[in-house]
């Protein structure tokens, strides 16, 4: 899953596409290099970030979604947001997915529209809201808490009649950089959500911090937990350099289908 950032103030600089010919060109990168998902998002949700009203997130959004499908019509787009307007607004524009960093939390409808939408919907978990939410994060089991939390989301999200839910542990969300590597050591127990697993790890402050670098120098870090993620169960990679990641993902599919004898 590339991301594609609509925004002016998103944590990786390189990301942020606040044109939509920017936003084009990235999507062709990315499509070429073979992602098989585009998120577009209109807004920052980096720690601290401010948030806007769903208008003007919808203003960013809808024009590069349209020019993207006009000139690749297969490409498969995701829409980031947690207004259910904008999620309404852009699937009919022909997005596909709703990707929610806060599982219906930040507006009460959200859960209802996809249902109603039938598009699948990726469930996250975060403790607090982007603005607060690395202020003090704190668990008692951060892996078990995670679990039970999106075990719940889902049963409501399946009840709703949201059938196609996709599971993120929402690594960075309200979690310390002991947090994301507890949890990242934890994803097999995931496997019993019986739902496909997103990892959101690229370029992230748990890789560049804990390296001493930056953002602008987290790939090969990034790569390096992506792979661990993979091993662990994830089935999405959520990147903002897809050429790496796919590599990783072949190399891991690879691994996986070799016959070992010894």
């Amino acid at each position: 899953m590339g991301i594609i950032n609509i925004t002016p103030d998103s944590f990786y600089s390189s990301s942020r596409k606040n044109e939509t010919g920017a936003a084009l060109q990235q999507a062709e990168k990315m499509l070429g290099d073979g992602a098989a998902i585009l998120d577009i998002g209109g807004q920052s949700t980096r720690p601290g970030s401010e948030r806007i009203e769903a208008a003007e997130e919808i203003k960013r959004v809808l024009p590069a979604i349209e020019m993207i499908l006009e000139k690749f019509p297969e490409a498969v787009i995701s829409i980031d947001t947690y207004h259910a307007t904008v999620a309404r607004a852009a699937v009919a524009a022909g997005a596909c997915m709703v990707n929610d960093i806060s599982a219906g939390e930040m507006d009460a409808e959200m859960i209802d529209t996809v249902a109603a939408l039938k598009v699948p919907y990726i469930c996250m978990h975060m403790q607090g809201t982007p603005g607060t939410m690395q202020e003090a994060p704190q668990y008692s089991n951060v892996a078990l808490e995670v679990l039970d939390y999106l075990a719940k989301k889902i049963k409501i999200c399946r009840d709703k009649g949201i059938y196609d839910v996709i599971a993120d542990p929402g690594f960075g969300f309200g979690k310390t950089i002991a947090h994301n590597f507890t949890l990242l050591k934890s994803l097999n127990a995931f496997k019993i959500l019986d739902t496909p697993l997103l990892a959101g790890l690229s370029r992230k402050s748990t890789v560049y911090k804990t390296l001493g670098t930056t953002a602008g120098e987290a790939l090969n870090g990034t790569t390096v937990l992506h792979t661990i993620a993979l091993m662990n169960g994830a089935h999405i990679l959520r990147v903002h350099d897809v050429k790496e990641a796919v590599e990783a993902v072949k190399l891991f599919v690879s691994y996986q289908e070799s016959v070992g004898s010894f």
